[in-house]
């Protein structure tokens, strides 16, 4: 057995792990960092349950050795929110009920936080392309879309004017 100390950036925090050169990054995530927030569904790839961000990219952390990672900035769901709280994306799946069993969301969250960064106006079609590697079966993916939505109106929408009382009444 080999063992390799490893040097990450997760969610804006420098972390040190010792793996087996074999280890999968995912069970590095779970295991040595302790940040269950990213599932392990399939271990093959087909879920996305396991999405991350590695260097800004949505990476499915099953396909990656731990070993793989050294080096780089890796956000996990736990990262998504700010200090002011929740994230857009976070707060279109609670606005809209997009989950259920919860299971996917993660992996779900990752994918769209992505989307909702590059995409000047993603159709309906073009959302569910982009969350096709993340699979559901407890919806009908018709509340993460809007999920989705939400979040990237919040995100590239002006800021509302806010109403002024005009002096005098009306």
């Amino acid at each position: 057995m080999s063992l390799r100390e490893i040097h990450l950036t997760v969610n804006g925090e420098a972390r040190t792990a010792t793996v087996e050169n074999r280890l999968l990054l995912v069970h590095c995530i779970r295991e040595n960092l302790g940040l269950t927030g990213t599932h392990v569904g399939c271990e093959t790839s087909h879920c996305g349950a396991c999405t991350i961000h590695v260097e800004g990219t949505p990476v499915k952390s099953c396909t990656m050795f731990a070993v793989q990672a050294d080096g780089k900035s890796i956000t996990t769901v736990e990262g998504l929110a700010g200090p002011d709280g929740i994230s857009p994306v976070q707060e279109g799946f609670w606005e809209e009920h997009g989950l259920q069993c919860g299971f996917c969301t993660p992996g779900m969250m990752m994918t769209a936080t992505a989307l909702v960064r590059v995409e000047e106006e993603p159709s309906e079609a073009e959302i569910r392309e982009a969350i096709s590697g993340n699979l559901c079966r407890c919806t009908g993916y018709v509340n993460i879309v809007r999920a989705i939505q939400f979040a990237h109106r919040k995100i590239h929408s002006p800021a509302p004017v806010p109403v002024m009382a005009h002096e005098g009444g009306e």
